[in-house]
């Protein structure tokens, strides 16, 4: 069997490395809370993870450097009537850390019916963006270059 090379496929994740590492073989965090991510528009996406069971207070969120922090704790739990036959919903606490590419910054965060959604946008400073030179016959005078921001 040949092996495939996702080099190519790395270049345009906008960071998220650790997707395409998982599909390499290499899955370094644990499964718990699935999340996913998703591409909403040219230069932003959006991390859906699923925190069933926790509310705002029990979560946070961290964005440092590169990386994308987000934690769950449960606080105490308070005393039922009754008796759990049954507990499928995980009350563990949690963390889970995502590598962000350059210039990709937290635009925004919801809690809504049990997922976290955390919206990226990159955005991509003036002087990084590619601008057009032109071209001189070379009997003219040195000219100014001047950028245009693409919009």
């Amino acid at each position: 069997m040949r092996p495939f090379d996702l080099a190519p496929l790395y270049r345009s994740t906008v960071g998220f490395d650790r997707l395409f590492s998982m599909m390499d073989g290499f899955d370094a965090a644990p499964g718990y809370p699935p999340y996913n991510i998703e591409r909403t528009a040219e230069n932003e996406y959006r991390v859906s993870v699923a925190v069933a069971g926790f509310s705002e207070n029990e979560l946070s969120i961290e964005s440092k450097e590169n990386t994308l922090t987000i934690k769950g704790a449960k606080q105490a739990q308070e005393e039922r009537d009754g008796d759990v036959l049954y507990q499928g919903i995980a009350a563990r606490a949690f963390e889970r850390v995502f590598q962000l590419a350059d210039y990709v910054q937290v635009k925004a965060a919801a809690l809504e019916n049990g997922l976290l959604h955390v919206d990226l946008v990159r955005e991509i400073p003036e002087a990084k963006k590619p601008r057009q030179i032109p071209i001189g016959n070379g009997q003219s005078k040195p000219q100014a270059i001047e950028t245009k921001a693409a919009a």
